[in-house]
């Protein structure tokens, strides 16, 4: 399976995001406009105006289906989920078990969405998608701001209580979203994505030092940014969720397991068993999804039968109450 992008509206799988030297580097999202609570940005916040296109695999897209349900929008914006197996042409929708078909635009293709925003658009077609139904048109394809969104601006219509962004921490969440962005959560694709031996061994190198410096922060308090949930915390689960069933073989990140970290792989635990994020993940749309669509890596489409992780089992993260 060829990974695709768009070049002026039209799909191509002469996919390309490593330099000469094999590093993975990977290309910005395009749409970055922001709904905002009062309206200023010329998308307002609203109930049932805005729709969510994610995958279930997705490390990204996972980040703000967390926070639709940690904030308790799912009443309020509405929700498309791709099938866990990308096709020739990207992601699509499917009637498979956990996908949910496109109810706004009737696509059968995700790349769809994107030339109805822009007809001309040039670049990778990803989730997640924040759409406009009002406008017709992609409001948001960056999780990170996506989820900032729903945290913030969605204040009015949120039914749960949940805040991730505390005016005292803010300052420290946007440094900590920033500190593990490119070790660790782009780290591990820059690993798997390396196509020599010199990019490889960088990027996991900074990938253990990172895991080992948080290991060593979670050893002393709770969460990354102290004794709160944050939205750093979501950034930085939803990798370590996919690390030991994905990224450590797959991805040739093997240096470690995070079920060899004692504070990780409790403060994994924890998280996962959050009675808003346990709903959110799927580990079998995660590995199909990597082992095969990503037929570089793996061109036979063996998905692995283990490994057996018990993310149920007691975590003792209670310590720091």
């Amino acid at each position: 399976m060829a990974l695709g992008m768009m070049v002026d509206g039209k799909w191509t799988t002469n996919w390309n995001e490593r330099d000469q030297s094999g590093k993975f580097n990977r290309s910005p999202t395009k749409f970055r406009d922001r709904i905002t609570a009062d309206g200023s940005s010329g998308f307002p916040a609203a109930s049932g105006r805005y729709h969510l296109y994610v995958s279930l695999a997705c490390p990204w897209a996972h980040r703000t289906l967390m926070m639709r349900s940690l904030k308790g929008l799912e009443a309020v914006i509405g929700l498309s989920i791709v099938d866990a197996v990308l096709s020739e042409k990207g992601w699509y929708f499917s009637e498979n078990p956990g996908a949910i078909p496109d109810s706004v635009n009737q696509a059968e293709y995700l790349q769809e969405i994107y030339v109805k925003a822009d007809a001309k658009y040039t670049g990778r077609v990803t989730v997640p998608v924040l759409w406009d139904k009002e406008k017709s048109t992609i409001v948001n394809n960056e999780s990170r701001e996506i989820i900032r969104m729903f945290d913030t601006e969605f204040a009015e219509f949120a039914t749960r209580t949940n805040d991730l962004y505390p005016q005292d921490l803010q300052q420290q969440i946007d440094d900590t979203i920033d500190k593990i962005y490119m070790p660790v959560n782009n780290g591990v694709y820059r690993a798997g994505f390396a196509t020599t031996q010199e990019a490889y061994e960088e990027a996991v190198t900074e990938l253990f030092q990172n895991l080992d410096y948080w290991e060593a922060v979670l050893a002393k308090q709770r969460y990354l940014c102290g004794d709160r949930l944050t939205e750093a915390d979501i950034c930085m689960f939803s990798t370590l969720l996919r690390f030991d069933s994905v990224y450590h073989g797959h991805f040739k990140c093997n240096l470690r397991r995070i079920l060899d970290y004692p504070n990780l792989w409790n403060y994994l635990k924890e998280l996962y068993q959050h009675p808003q994020i346990q709903p959110t993940c799927n580990l079998d749309h995660i590995k199909r999804h990597y082992y095969m669509s990503q037929t570089q890596i793996n061109p036979n489409r063996i998905v692995p039968i283990g490994p057996q992780i018990d993310f149920d089992e007691k975590h003792d993260r209670d310590r720091f109450s």
